[in-house]
């Protein structure tokens, strides 16, 4: 069983920059095959923004590439998602997902909103 906790959200301004964290909870971390973030707007579909392999390979949606960066603590299973730059259409809420085994576990979601 994978439980994700995340925090960090939030309202700023454009051109403002929030952290997201996703604390997973996992017997064997060794099991975790990647980490990520997706989100989801308003009449949209779920998203990947960025995930990060166990392996440390990275990627990111071509939107948010030189403004956001997803990095990870393994020592305390989690991870970050730094987002620069922040734009009205990064509205939305954010998921921490993990792939644990090759299952999909999801957080909770935490808002995001973009405005002035």
């Amino acid at each position: 069983q994978v439980q994700l906790v995340e925090s960090g959200g939030g309202l700023v301004q454009p051109g403002g920059s929030l952290r997201l964290s996703c604390a997973a909870s996992v017997r064997n971390i060794f099991n975790i095959n990647a980490m990520g973030w997706y989100r989801q707007a308003p009449g949209k579909q779920r998203e990947l923004v960025a995930r990060i392999t166990s392996g440390g390979t990275t990627n990111y949606m071509d939107s948010v590439k030189g403004r956001f960066t997803i990095s990870r603590d393994s020592t305390e299973n989690t991870v970050y998602l730094q987002m620069n730059n922040l734009k009205p259409e990064d509205t939305a809420v954010y998921y921490c997902n993990a792939l644990y085994v090759y299952r999909d576990y999801w957080g909770q979601g935490t808002q995001v909103t973009v405005s002035s």
